[in-house]
């Protein structure tokens, strides 16, 4: 069962109009997982709540490359989403559900007059502030840790095999395919990985974490 919303947002207790009352804003929708929920350069339909689920939220470059930006889990807000309300500008990135959501779409209207509740404003700018401290930190990860680094230490904290494509890498990292692809098959030679059809084996995870905390050359 999806959690109550008041239960993961406290301040959506003290907001008019109330989602308890006989006409709710908005009601909880069922979405099956890769469910696109909002794409670049279009208006933003409504603030997102997830109660259930995770929705991933990337920025594509003109190539054809994406990097993930952050992923929204119940209790979190989605930056993208609230930047693009409080500034009246299109959307800066796309979200898709990761799984099966349940989420909450909050007309832009109603969250408006929401942000006129003291108690749910500040929860919203709270929020905000944390979620973009983690994008400072994707930043700083981009802009100045090697590929080899971010990629030994995506590959740490999965388990010794994971089912994950050198593609599903290269959108993470923000790469494309063919880097990822030689790369590994670089941490292959060393005896780190061990690569098979869309699966990889950890066969030294000490040398991947000392990889990934190796200083930038």
């Amino acid at each position: 069962m999806p959690n109550s919303p008041a239960t993961l947002y406290p301040a959506l207790s003290q907001v008019q109009p109330s989602l308890t009352g006989p006409h709710p804003p908005a009601l909880p929708m069922q979405v099956p997982a890769g469910t696109v929920l909002f794409t670049e350069n279009t208006p933003c339909q409504g603030f997102p709540l997830v109660l259930d689920g995770e929705i991933k939220v990337s920025r594509s470059s003109g190539d054809g490359r994406s990097l993930e930006l952050y992923r929204v889990v119940p209790g979190e807000l989605c930056l993208v989403s609230s930047a693009c309300l409080f500034r009246t500008q299109p959307l800066s990135a796309h979200g898709v559900t990761t799984r099966a959501s349940t989420l909450l779409l909050i007309p832009p209207d109603v969250f408006s007059r929401w942000l006129e509740t003291p108690a749910f404003r500040n929860e919203v700018l709270g929020l905000f502030a944390e979620r973009m401290a983690d994008l400072t930190v994707l930043i700083d990860a981009v802009a100045f840790q090697r590929l080899d680094q971010r990629l030994a230490a995506a590959l740490l904290g999965r388990g010794p095999d994971l089912a994950l494509t050198h593609q599903a890498l290269a959108d993470e990292l923000g790469t494309v395919r063919e880097i990822v692809s030689r790369l590994l098959r670089r941490f292959e030679r060393e005896g780190w990985v061990r690569l098979s059809r869309e699966r990889i084996h950890i066969c030294d995870s000490a040398a991947l974490r000392a990889m990934a905390g190796a200083p930038a050359a």
